[in-house]
Order: C-alpha cells, then sequence, then structure tokens
C-alpha cells in the first residue's frame, strides 16, 4: 500500500524525466523464539519515466520491500531520494548502508512487543 508520494521532472536535452518517489507500507512475519509475529513496515519504491515528444519511451522502476517498522525513518531516506533526484537504477547503492543500520529496528520492535 502506497501511504506517501513524491513526483519530480526535469528535462535534459528535450527529454523528460519523471520521478515517482513512493513510501509503502506492508506487513512482516519475523521470528522470535518458537513464534512468529506480524510487524508492520515500511520501504521504497522509486519510478522513472523517460518521455520524449510526448511519448513515455522508458519506464524503470525498482523498490525496497521493507527497510524499517518506523515511518520517520523511511520518510527521511524516502526525501533523500527525492531532493537528489535518485534513479531507480541507483536505489539500493544509496540506500544499502541505511538499510543495513536499520534492520536492528525489526529486533527492537519484537523485543518491545514480547516485553
Amino acid at each position: 500500500m502506497i501511504v506517501e508520494s513524491m513526483v519530480k521532472s526535469e528535462t535534459i536535452g528535450g527529454r523528460i524525466y519523471e520521478y515517482y518517489y513512493r513510501m509503502l507500507k506492508n506487513n512482516v512475519s519475523l521470528s522470535y523464539g518458537n513464534d512468529t509475529m506480524e510487524v508492520q513496515s515500511y520501504g521504497i519504491e522509486v519510478e522513472r519515466h523517460n518521455i520524449v515528444n510526448g511519448a513515455v519511451r522508458e519506464v524503470s522502476v525498482d523498490s525496497i520491500k521493507s527497510i524499517s517498522p518506523y515511518r520517520f525513518k523511511v520518510h527521511n531516506l524516502l526525501k533523500l531520494l527525492y531532493d537528489n533526484e535518485v534513479s531507480p537504477v541507483h536505489l539500493i547503492e544509496v540506500l544499502g548502508e541505511y538499510i543495513d543500520k536499520y534492520v536492528i529496528d525489526f529486533d527492537e520492535k519484537l523485543e518491545s512487543a514480547a516485553n
């Protein structure tokens, strides 16, 4: 489910590039001991349309379904992508280190739910 969206457009050499940045919301099943727990999760999808003479010539899309259970963290990443006009091709490259750091957020959610 899309819970937030940002759109940006730029023109370079007669081509229009439209960027769509979307925050996704879903549930993730996590194991905790012998139990399984559903945790709300947020991710990001980036889509770019290459438009020439008013027609869409190419569409590129990439996404990361689960980044963190904390919406504000994913919102900040969405804004980072938007501000820097990051294309879908570079999504993982730009967010990789953040994702590695944020994976612990799911452990924190599990711990707080278990107590």
